[in-house]
């Protein structure tokens, strides 16, 4: 991991030897022991030589350099017997800078404000001497000398040197806090505040500075630090009696207490005694120290030992005197370059660089020896490694008897421990229980596509949850007395590992075999866990038939409302759950998203209504129907009948009569008045004795002299009603009356003379339908006239009346027929006016033109006049024969237009059989047959006229037909569309 290559020969570009170096930002600082400060930049490669010394003055050296993080700014102190000077060297400066207040002073120590340090300003400084003391200073580039220079803290009882300082600050909103550690050989100072570094330094001034002491006998004493991005995160202290390490967490807010003096900020603190690194500490030990991630850079008696910081273990050596390639040189020290990640090493006259190859690749396995096995996945680079270390932690569990941990580590290898392996050792031990979480933790990280393993792990993680259900289960069972604690925890561990395997189903539902899962709860007699696994699977008709048979209805109904239900379910399982819960049921149909049928109710509904209920309870198949029938409008004639039936059943008729009387497919379009089957309804209705509705349904039935009659055995008043149904045939209306009248003459058992006053007022109620003499047949022979004398009176006034109404009438009659013969005799002597220049008003041409154009028609229609045939109407509308024949033709629908065609053919045909005419014209009696009636031609000329003169096309019907036809015919759209063209 580390190796060692020279990289500067001539490291004093032959200005005396090698006294001190430092390192940043590829920048190497050195200092000779002639006074000249030799500047190295490595990323420019380029050097920059300067003499320090002063002239006239003698064994003048630089006692030790100082670069900041970033390698701009640089301090320097030449001693001299006789004093000591501090310089300020920039980077772009050929010329150093002596800072005159630290005249006499040898600094000894550099601490740098990283965080907010930058090219042109240093901001404040921290400076510790030999003197045991710490200035502050700032130097701005552009002035060229210090601003100030302040003391901080002075060690007053037995000054020692600060061998080295380290600032951090880190801002919190406005202000900033201040952390400071200063070492001596034998001192850790630890001082933190806010505001400025003299405000913290001056609340330690009057109280005794926190330190850790370490003394001990050390050629050497270094402090060093290591971070990433401006932030230092461990420090290590190179003391007398060994390495002081720790970390550094400076998000931790400071204790309000200053004698804890910063501890709180300091973590994981260790003394690495020299005695585990060296064979013989007491003369060994260590001139140098560097700080890498995980590692300790020692170097002693020109031997570089590597030690991993975390195991405390020497990993590598290298013995510079032995390296003949490098010219056995005598190490003086070490130095690092944080900001680089570089470090080297170097002696009186070249510097040497050490190389870190990835010095981290086998932290995990150092972690995970120490068994701090978070820190060791944290370091792992792949799975392998990781499987190690979860293996690792797992055995260790598992030695420490802690089996359920263990099960939970070995869940996460993949690799290292095989399945069966890890199964078999669970099973050695007889702990059912991390076996189970082994298994369940397993599932955890199997990959989907192992579906087949997934589904067998799970099966097999279900028996273990059954297994232990079953066992704590028997020991809850135990009534022992002495043992009521230890029930009560194990029905406690009883139900939260039934919770625990519900969560299990829940979880792995879909992995589960179905089959084999029921049949293993099956087995274990878990029937609530198969209830609740069978919900899991949506087997619903398991569930329902489970909540069926422990009397449940709700469950079941509460399982039946669900959206993706399927209808058939309802079917199913409605006579069982009609029966446990009626109502309950019935609302559930009602409620329901699903579109029910009915119709495969009715079995459900029936089973319901054969069984007996109390009177005081409603019944739920009636409810059901009705709702059927009012809200969904039901037209099913099953329904309807069995709905009848039912109300035919109950012991009052009115309800029955109410749905007679509803007719509830009246104002339906296209639909029967009602849906229900009439001779079903009259049959059921007479054998549960509903007379009344029995009349209802004869009337319906048109039935009427059957439901006059039955209703006369019921009620004469509801006979009455249903002989004034009948309305559009007087003489059914007179029998069914008749019916009646014989009934209250026959069966009265009063006095003669009260039943015919009965009749006399039962004639009144027929309003004139029925006269006395209807009724008389109905008295007995012996029945005294006198009795009828006042009835029989009005009825031969009314007959009086009837005849002088109908004189009256036939007059009026012999009246209209003269009136009519007038006008018969007027219409004879009708005639029209027709002036000379009068014109056609299809074609624009006179109408009493000579015979010439228009005589075609009038040659089919066999005409003898010179003139043209026309027609002329009484609108004074006149058009020739021929122009109205071909307006109508074309204006006419295909019926019409195909007779009037087939008309003018025949005339054409029989006008071209007569004998020519030579003189003069043929009259209607010459040309008429023998017999009187009219010839062959003069009818189909009366049906030519019919057809196409009946009315004037301009003022009549077929005008209005041409309202809304189209502008261009069909014929005519060829020519629209060459028209349209271009």
């Amino acid at each position: 991991m580390f190796s060692v290559d020279t990289l500067e020969r001539n490291a004093s570009k032959g200005h005396g030897l090698v006294t001190s170096v430092a390192a940043a930002n590829n920048v190497l600082l050195v200092g000779t022991n002639k006074g000249w400060l030799v500047h190295h930049d490595f990323a420019g490669t380029d050097s920059n030589e300067l003499d320090l010394s002063t002239r006239g003055v003698v064994d003048q050296w630089i006692h030790k350099v100082f670069i900041d993080p970033g390698g701009r700014h640089s301090l320097a102190t030449i001693c001299s017997s006789v004093t000591a000077d501090t310089y300020y060297i920039h980077g772009k400066w050929k010329k150093p800078r002596v800072i005159s207040r630290l005249k006499g002073m040898t600094v000894s120590s550099v601490a740098w404000n990283r965080q907010q340090i930058n090219e042109a300003f240093t901001r404040e400084v921290i400076l510790g001497t030999t003197n045991g003391q710490l200035y502050e200073t700032a130097i701005e580039e552009k002035d060229k000398k210090e601003k100030y220079v302040k003391l901080l803290f002075e060690i007053t009882e037995a000054p020692e040197p600060f061998i080295g300082v380290q600032m951090e600050t880190v801002t919190t909103g406005t202000a900033v806090r201040y952390f400071v550690m200063a070492a001596t050989p034998s001192r850790l100072y630890i001082f933190q505040g806010t505001t400025s570094l003299e405000a913290v330094f001056m609340s330690y001034a009057e109280g005794i500075a926190h330190f850790t002491e370490l003394p001990g006998e050390i050629p050497n004493s270094e402090l060093h630090f290591y971070g990433k991005q401006r932030r230092s995160e461990r420090f290590a202290w190179l003391a007398g009696p060994g390495i002081y390490h720790g970390h550094l967490n400076l998000g931790t807010s400071p204790s309000a207490n200053h004698t804890h003096g910063g501890e709180s900020n300091v973590e994981s603190k260790w003394l690495l005694e020299y005695s585990k690194i060296f064979d013989n500490a007491s003369t060994a030990k260590p001139c140098s120290l560097a700080l890498t991630e995980f590692h300790f850079l020692l170097l002693s008696n020109n031997l570089l030992k590597v030690v991993n910081r975390v195991s405390q273990k020497v990993v590598e050596e290298e013995r510079f005197d032995s390296r003949v390639d490098l010219g056995s040189p005598t190490m003086l020290g070490l130095c690092s370059d944080t900001a680089g990640g570089a470090f080297y090493a170097f002696d009186e006259n070249s510097i040497y660089e050490i190389t870190v190859q990835d010095e981290g690749r086998d932290m995990w396995q150092v972690y995970s020896s120490l068994k701090e096995y978070t820190a060791a996945l944290e370091h792992c680079r792949d799975s392998l490694q990781r499987d190690c270390v979860y293996a690792a932690q797992a055995e260790a569990a598992f030695e420490a008897g802690d089996y359920s941990r263990a099960a939970s580590f070995y869940a996460k290898t993949t690799q290292v421990a095989t399945f069966e392996e890890v199964a078999l050792k669970f099973v050695s031990v007889g702990e059912s229980d991390a076996l189970r979480t082994y298994l369940l933790r397993k599932l955890d990280y199997m990959s989907k596509e192992d579906r087949s393993q997934i589904t067998m792990v799970s099966t097999w993680a279900a028996e273990l949850y059954l297994d232990k259900i079953n066992r704590l289960l028997l020991v809850t069972d135990k009534e022992d007395k002495e043992g009521e604690k230890e029930e009560n925890s194990a029905v406690s561990e009883y139900q939260s590992t039934v919770q625990e395997f519900r969560a299990f189903l829940s979880d792995c539902k879909d992995v589960l075999d179905e089959a084999t899962t029921v049949k293993l709860l099956g087995s274990y007699g878990r029937v609530e866990e198969l209830v609740f696994f069978a919900g899991l699977k949506e087997q619903y008709e398991t569930l329902i038939h489970h909540y069926v048979q422990q009397g449940d209805a709700k469950k079941a109904l509460a399982i039946l409302q669900k959206p993706s239900m399927s209808p058939e379910l309802q079917y199913k399982f409605a006579p069982a759950l009609i029966m446990l819960d009626p109502h309950g049921t019935v609302d559930a149909w009602t409620t329901t998203r699903l579109s029910l049928e009915p119709r495969r109710l009715i079995p459900a509904l029936m089973r319901y209504s054969i069984e007996p209920h109390p009177k005081d309870e409603p019944n739920a198949a009636i409810r059901y129907l009705e709702y059927c029938i009012r809200q969904q409008q039901n037209e099913d004639s099953a329904v309807h009948n069995l709905l009848l039936s039912l109300y035919a059943r109950q012991a009052e008729e009115s309800a029955l009569l109410q749905f007679l009387d509803a007719k509830h497919g009246k104002g339906r379009l296209d639909g029967p008045d009602y849906f229900y089957d009439p001779k079903y309804a009259l049959r059921l209705c007479l054998e549960e004795k509903r007379m009344r509705a029995c009349v209802y349904i004869y009337g319906m039935m048109h039935m009427h002299e059957e439901a006059i009659a039955l209703a006369l055995q019921v009620d004469p008043e509801t006979a009455k009603l249903e002989a004034d149904k009948v309305e559009d045939n007087e003489e059914l209306r007179k029998k069914l009356w008749l019916m009646i009248a014989k009934h209250v003459v026959q069966q009265g058992k009063a006095t003669k003379g009260e039943n015919i006053r009965k009749a006399i007022a039962f004639l009144k109620e027929t309003d004139g339908l029925l006269k006395i003499e209807d009724i008389l047949p109905f008295f007995p022979d012996f029945s005294l006239i006198d009795d009828f004398k006042e009835a029989i009176c009005t009825s031969l006034e009314d007959y009086n009346r009837q005849i002088e109404e109908l004189k009256r009438d036939m007059v009026d009659a012999t009246h209209g027929a003269e009136n009519i013969r007038n006008d018969i005799s007027a219409l004879t002597q009708r005639y029209a006016v027709i002036k000379r220049d009068e014109t056609c008003r299809i074609c624009g041409e006179r109408i009493l033109a000579p015979r010439g154009m228009h005589g075609a028609l009038g040659a089919a229609r066999s005409y003898s006049s010179l003139v043209a045939p026309f027609y002329v109407f009484p609108c004074e509308h006149a058009f020739h024969a021929d122009c109205l024949t071909d307006y109508v033709i074309k204006h006419t629908d295909k019926s019409e237009r195909d007779r009037i065609r087939g008309l003018l053919r025949q005339l054409t045909a029989l006008g071209n059989q007569e004998p020519p005419i030579t003189t003069g014209s043929k009259t209607s009696a010459e040309t008429a047959p023998a017999d009187g009636r009219p010839s062959p031609i003069d009818q189909l000329r009366a049906q030519l006229d019919d057809a196409v003169a009946g009315e004037c096309p301009f003022c009549g019907e077929l005008m209005i037909k041409e309202i809304g036809q189209a502008f261009i015919g069909s014929e005519d759209s060829d020519l629209v569309v060459s028209w349209a063209l271009p």
